[in-house]
């Protein structure tokens, strides 16, 4: 999972960005395009780029996207503020008040997805569509191996890899690395459980995709689904809003590398 993501040569400058205060710290964002807005939230330890790079060219074609860098995460300065879900979910609707941004549309892949789950949850009125790419809203959404390797998780599993590399480049304090791990894998080893009934309320249609092999459970990942109000015939009643996509011979890192298929799968759902 610490394999980084390569970029496919495609760049983009993004129209604005800077920073957006929230609940004590300073978020960092870029805008692309215009249009409907699309908010990315990244997956962990990962930045903007990192995560997003080959897909920003292509959605912002159509749309504003709005990209976000969570607590400690690249340009957005580490703080000791308590890291939670809940907080960083409200980090995002603080952004979206300082942008103008009343409603969005959100896509998150892996911790990200974890925070959008949350942000729909607690701000419903600020969500149009929600994306969840490769995520879980609970500790048993994941297979074991997944929940046991956070338990052991080391920061000096990160040295010298390309996601330090990556977070020098834009850290405000390139000191902070180390702590920053450490604060990030404490929350990863640490069960939590956004609700099934939280989920189950969520009002807005919600398009999951998954790799086969993500190291999401799949059995979990399907009562996810029906509690979204899927998983029946649509030929006998009305298909539901929500979507539920396995794709095939892809793992965690690599789904996020189907640029393509991605695309096509975003631009369908967020009409």
């Amino acid at each position: 999972m610490i394999t980084t993501l390569q970029s496919n040569g495609q760049t983009v400058t993004p129209s604005s960005s800077g920073y957006a205060p929230a609940n004590g710290t300073q978020v960092y964002y870029q805008v692309y395009g215009q249009g409907k807005p699309l908010i990315l939230l990244h997956g962990a330890y990962y930045t903007i780029q990192l995560n997003w790079g080959q897909l920003i060219p292509q959605l912002s074609q159509g749309r504003k996207v709005i990209a976000i860098e969570l607590q400690g995460h690249g340009h957005t300065p580490y703080s000791d503020r308590s890291l939670s879900r809940t907080t960083l979910a409200s980090d995002v609707e603080k952004v979206m008040d300082y942008l103008n941004i009343e409603s969005a549309d959100v896509a998150g892949y892996s911790f990200g997805g974890q925070i959008a789950y949350q942000f729909a949850i607690q701000s419903p009125k600020r969500l149009r569509k929600l994306v969840i790419i490769s995520a879980a809203h609970k500790t048993a959404g994941w297979v074991e191996e997944v929940t046991s390797g956070f338990k052991k998780m080391k920061p000096e599993l990160f040295a010298n890899s390309p996601l330090q590399a990556a977070y020098e480049a834009v850290a405000p304090d390139k000191s902070k690395w180390t702590t920053f791990l450490e604060q990030m894998m404490a929350l990863a080893g640490e069960p939590f459980d956004l609700g099934d009934d939280n989920i189950a309320k969520i009002a807005a249609p919600v398009l999951i995709i998954s790799g086969d092999n993500d190291g999401m459970d799949k059995i979990e990942l399907a009562k996810t689904y029906k509690l979204l109000g899927g998983d029946h015939s649509a030929d006998l009643q009305p298909m539901p809003k929500s979507q539920l996509a396995i794709v095939p011979g892809q793992s965690h890192v690599s789904l996020m590398q189907q640029t393509d298929l991605l695309k096509v799968y975003l631009e369908n759902f967020l009409k």
